[in-house]
């Protein structure tokens, strides 16, 4: 009974939302001499296998052409125009017309005359846009610097053009002169982004397993599993030749639990697919899914009736299990999870729930970890079976297990209700409320516990044990943890699960009124309360405005209101004495909800660059924003700018750390002095 106080741990899983940038083109650039006077200038496409990109002439209302600007100067005259490769056309099947493309390679050349002997610069500017048969990617632009050396040092350009290779590729503004492709350097733009955005996915990966690996734990512990493991596990010693053998089976039987419950990860990762997994956190209609399904699981835990599979499949798999052999053990491992629907199904559910809202592979790692630990004691006691005499008899406890499990499924529930509340911003569920929920579900709990409360199937509780006196001391500890969280305390612990503090009917607490001092009493026009009483702008070119108006740098908050890491962020981290400082005095925050579901005014409800698909509501503008800029969708994400936009030191995402925190706002500021 002692293992259930790590059960608690389901509550704390992260969601999170990352996003990979694909980049299918690179590019490279060169100079070749004509005659004395004319340069060629060449611009070559390396596209990857799958893509293309279109020609400089397409249809109306076709995809966007590849088109060049060159910078106008006094020292050279542009001769005609950009000159294409010859392509071919074909019927395309995004656009449905017919249309000029270029697969695998394309070169690009403009010819060129100089007005004068001096050595000067080309600058260049390439838009394009490239597609694959599926879909296509955003927009996208970059720019070239070709050098040309004087006009009468030939013998010197012959040099520069044997030592370079005939290959001058500078990188942006810098004029790097060396042959590096665009893809490089836009790697090298977001490498830090991208270590900060692993690690935190890997975070989650981890969590997702640690989680299931409990779940699966407190799957054993329930009537429909536990007493299985001395049956199954006597079954293959008996049936066995040898000792080795029955080890052999075992071992069979348990990799066998494993393919099928991974086999179900792998169902619903396919079904839905990565990208719209990532999307479930903000999505409304499947939070409120998630809810009713968590409060169904509940309600079947606390013994109002039980979940399960026609009987018609149990008869057949059955059957089938009779068979000698591994076809006979796989069926026996599939009769194991058809027995234990009752009480595993619940289980497996939230935990599909909860690993499908982080999307891409968790899912799949998610049944992986419940499997395990489901098909680990089988083996082990099969090697071991010695071990089975130190095991519980089976009784009334394995029902208590259950009604344990109901109560945190039902508390779990309220979370996605919240979700779903937040994104539309309803106030229907604020923090008093989930709170107040929270208290009285585990307040029952408690008294469920302490054997204050007995359901139907409950044997009658002549004694509390010391596992169930332990977990109940927890869980009142808890409750009583929740209590000040009425009148503002911050409840660090489930930080990311309750609604923000402004998110409540009292931001200052219960019975309390804000004061002077708060930001609330200071803020600019078109700003806010946000958290931990910074003023925030919700509308960038607002804050934008006004940072330029008081002088101070921007920082770019691009958060979500079902954001769990981005609550994290603002109740453990920017609390802090030297980062509150910072965002209320040094800097002007403004926070994009990328899950804002107020509608666009229609001057603004324009054409995504990204789907095609006319954007409606604020968060989809905030959120393209974000993915055209930055080249990333995951939040919270936190950028430092100056008034022209640009960026004043690396962004960075979720991270915990506050000194680390502290010291890059201080970075930015800094820089933004100079």
């Amino acid at each position: 009974m002692k293992k259930l106080i790590l059960f608690i741990a389901i509550f704390f899983a992260m969601h999170n939302l990352t996003a990979q940038i694909y980049d299918p083109v690179s590019f490279k650039t060169s100079v070749k001499e004509v005659d004395d006077s004319s340069y060629e200038l060449s611009i070559t496409a390396q596209i990857d296998k799958g893509w293309h990109m279109y020609s400089q002439k397409v249809p109306a209302n076709g995809p966007m052409p590849t088109s060049f600007v060159f910078a106008k100067s006094k020292n050279y005259a542009a001769k005609g125009g950009i000159v294409e490769p010859d392509g071919h056309e074909i019927d395309d099947p995004i656009f449905n017309m017919r249309i000029k493309l270029f697969e695998t390679k394309a070169v690009f050349t403009q010819k060129i005359e100089r007005k004068n002997s001096d050595a000067f610069k080309v600058k260049a500017t390439i838009e394009f846009m490239v597609c694959n048969d599926q879909s296509c990617l955003p927009p996208s632009e970059r720019e070239f610097v070709f050098e040309i050396p004087k006009g009468a040092a030939k013998e010197e350009l012959k040099a520069a053009e044997e030592v370079k290779k005939d290959a001058i590729v500078p990188v942006k503004e810098d004029a790097v002169r060396a042959e590096v492709p665009v893809k490089t350097a836009i790697k090298k733009e977001i490498a830090s982004l991208q270590k900060n955005e692993d690690a935190a996915r890997g975070e989650n990966i981890w969590s997702i397993f640690l989680l299931s690996f409990l779940g699966g734990l407190a799957a054993l512990l329930t009537p429909c599993v536990f007493p299985m493991i001395p049956m199954t596990v006597s079954f293959f010693t008996k049936q066995s030749k040898n000792k080795a053998a029955g080890i052999r089976n075992a071992l069979l039987y348990g990799i066998f639990i494993i393919i099928i419950y991974v086999a179900l990860g792998t169902l619903v990762t396919t079904i839905f697919g990565a990208d719209a997994l990532n999307a479930l956190a903000t999505n409304v209609a499947f939070n409120l899914i998630f809810f009713l399904l968590l409060v169904v699981f509940a309600i079947s835990f606390l013994g109002a009736f039980e979940i399960v599979l026609p009987s018609s499949w149990l008869t057949r798999v059955d059957n089938n299990s009779q068979k000698s052999g591994v076809i006979g053990i796989f069926f026996m491992a599939l009769a194991l999870a058809i027995v234990s629907f009752s009480c595993t199904g619940p289980i497996v559910g939230t935990l599909l729930v909860q690993s499908a809202s982080q999307g891409g592979l968790a899912p799949v790692i998610g049944m992986f970890g419940f499997s395990l630990a489901i098909a680990l004691p089988f083996t082990l006691f099969a090697a071991f079976p010695g071990w089975m005499n130190s095991l519980p008899k089976s009784g009334g406890w394995l029902n208590s297990v259950k009604v344990v499990l109901g109560f945190l499924e039902l508390a779990l529930a309220f979370k996605f209700l919240s979700n779903a509340d937040l994104v539309l911003q309803l106030h229907l569920l604020e923090r008093e409320a989930f709170l107040a929920i929270w208290i009285a579900i585990f307040t029952a709990l408690t008294f469920y516990l302490f054997g204050k409360i007995q359901l139907s199937h409950d044997s009658p509780a002549g004694h509390l044990s010391v596992g169930r006196l332990g977990l109940g001391i927890a869980v009142l500890a808890f409750t009583i943890y929740l209590i000040p969280g009425l009148w503002g305390a911050p409840l660090q612990w489930i930080s990311g699960f309750p609604p923000p503090k402004q998110y409540s009917e009292s931001p200052d607490g219960l019975g309390m009124s804000a004061t002077p001092s708060t930001a609330a009493a200071i803020l600019a026009e078109g700003a806010e309360e946000g958290p931990n009483g910074i003023a925030v702008f919700r509308d960038y070119d607002l804050g934008l405005a006004y940072a330029k108006k008081v002088n101070k740098p921007v920082m770019l908050d691009f958060t979500g209101f079902a954001c769990v890491n981005c609550r994290k962020m603002e109740e453990r981290v920017w609390p802090d004495p030297q980062v509150l400082s910072q965002l209320k005095n040094d800097v002007i925050v403004i926070s994009l909800y990328v899950d804002d579901k107020r509608p666009l005014e229609e001057k603004e409800q324009i054409a995504s660059k990204i789907t095609g698909k006319k954007l409606k509501y604020i968060g989809q503008k905030w959120s393209e924003f974000q993915i055209l800029k930055y080249k990333t969708n995951a939040q919270p994400y936190y950028v430092l700018i100056d008034h022209n936009g640009e960026n004043l030191n690396q962004p960075t995402a979720y991270n915990p750390d506050i000194a680390f925190y502290a010291n890059w706002l201080k970075e930015g500021v800094g820089n933004f002095k100079k």
